[in-house]
């Protein structure tokens, strides 16, 4: 009798976890989400905590002094170790501080493309305790001047190709006292200051933090811009904790300290600047920056570099699955896709030509107040609950209709 019931226990135990998949089939994908939530829930809240301020600039830093000849970011024939990174930001920072006057809590504008400097700019600006305002540079005239004053930067910083487009609002910058540098080594525009060769002249040793001395996890630590597709762009305020918890994204999706990130989404905007650059700096990864998306190089610069994790918003999925096919689309090494926006059709096709590619779907706003991940792969969910989203805030997920205007639905189960 014994012997029956610990056989009948023993094969109870056996079947247990197959009842548990039959039940729930994505248990150990939540278990895993679950661990991965609250190890950045613990990190997040030790950083509110700590004294002084442990920013993203600080994490930068500790990858410099444990990886120091590690490469941080390749773009185009170039490459810059994250050493070297650290000196590079170091000079512009010095010349910033001594040129511009710049001091703790200033707001500087960028109004660059995906290039390395761009990266140097914000890493000198958050080693001076000061806020960066990440301008699109596809904006123009009086969206330009909007943009530029309503995050009232005491300076703008220019590249060289772009400066046509800041001398068309220059007269109203000069009334409003701004100091205006462009990225050359000399300028003859009335107005307008060079700021490349103030650089070179610089020094690329350390700063103290004690420049950063005030800065704490509500503190802005960048301006990302709407689209302004209904009148002006408007600037979101991310504050140092957003910042943070955008960046942990990556550690969401699985992106290891082996992996190297391609980025050629906008630095301006969070999927580029966010869930990109800053949490590739939290992993301690290397970035293939390319300055624009490009459907013919995609795949080459991914083969070139041995790319592991690409990102992708909108419809880039679509363009890269209509392109023509090659003997080679599936010889790469990416392993992981993180994005939002791909359709369920575009994303079965993608799979089906490009191979074995985990794609992690993403729902969110710059400035929404919940976010959603789609962590288990599922073909066309945009996300997936978690009974620890309960436990942090309400939501539900309405069905709205376009026809009518109004909502016609409180849906009972989100995503899926």
């Amino acid at each position: 009798m014994t012997a029956n019931i610990l056989y009948t226990a023993i094969a109870g135990l056996a079947v247990l976890p197959l009842l548990l998949y039959l039940k729930y089939p994505y248990i150990w994908y939540d278990l895993r989400y679950a661990i991965s939530a609250i190890q950045v829930g613990i990190r997040l809240n030790k950083y509110k905590n700590k004294k002084p301020f442990y920013s993203i600039v600080d994490c930068f830093l500790d990858k410099v002094a444990r990886q120091p000849h590690k490469k941080f970011l390749l773009f185009e024939e170039s490459s810059y170790t994250y050493i070297q990174a650290d000196k590079e930001s170091n000079r512009v920072a010095r010349a910033l501080s001594q040129h511009a006057n710049l001091k703790e809590g200033d707001t500087v504008a960028l109004f660059l493309g995906n290039q390395p400097l761009f990266v140097w700019f914000w890493l000198a600006l958050a080693k001076l305790g000061c806020t960066a305002a990440l301008l699109n540079y596809n904006v123009r005239s009086k969206s330009l001047l909007h943009c530029f004053s309503c995050c009232e930067a005491k300076a703008l910083v220019v590249s060289a190709d772009l400066r046509g487009a800041v001398e068309d609002v220059l007269p109203t910058l000069n009334q409003q006292g701004v100091r205006v540098f462009v990225l050359s080594d000399h300028c003859d525009v009335e107005g307008i200051e060079s700021l490349s060769d103030k650089i070179q002249k610089a020094s690329d040793e350390s700063l103290s933090p004690q420049l950063r001395a005030n800065v704490n996890i509500k503190s802005p630590a960048l301006y990302i811009y709407t689209s302004g597709t209904t009148g002006l762009p408007k600037a979101a305020v991310i504050n140092q904790e957003r910042l943070w918890m955008a960046t942990f994204l990556q550690s969401i999706a699985g992106v290891r300290s082996d992996d190297i990130i391609y980025i050629y989404l906008p630095l301006y905007h969070t999927a580029g600047f966010m869930m990109g650059l800053t949490g590739a700096i939290e992993k301690g990864i290397t970035v293939v920056l390319r300055q624009k998306f490009s459907v013919s190089q995609f795949w080459n610069d991914c083969r070139k570099h041995n790319v592991t994790v690409i990102q992708y918003i909108g419809e880039i999925m679509r363009y890269l699955c209509n392109a023509p096919k090659r003997d080679n689309d599936r010889d790469h090494k990416v392993r992981l896709a993180l994005g939002n926006g791909i359709r369920a059709d575009t994303w079965a096709d993608f799979l089906q030509r490009f191979g074995d590619i985990r794609i992690c779907e993403c729902y969110g706003a710059t400035e929404g107040n919940v976010g959603f991940v789609n962590y288990v792969g599922k073909v066309g969910a945009i996300g997936k609950e978690h009974f620890l989203h309960k436990m942090g805030y309400d939501y539900a997920l309405i069905r709205y209709d376009t026809e009518k205007e109004e909502a016609s639905q409180r849906l009972q189960r989100i995503l899926y």
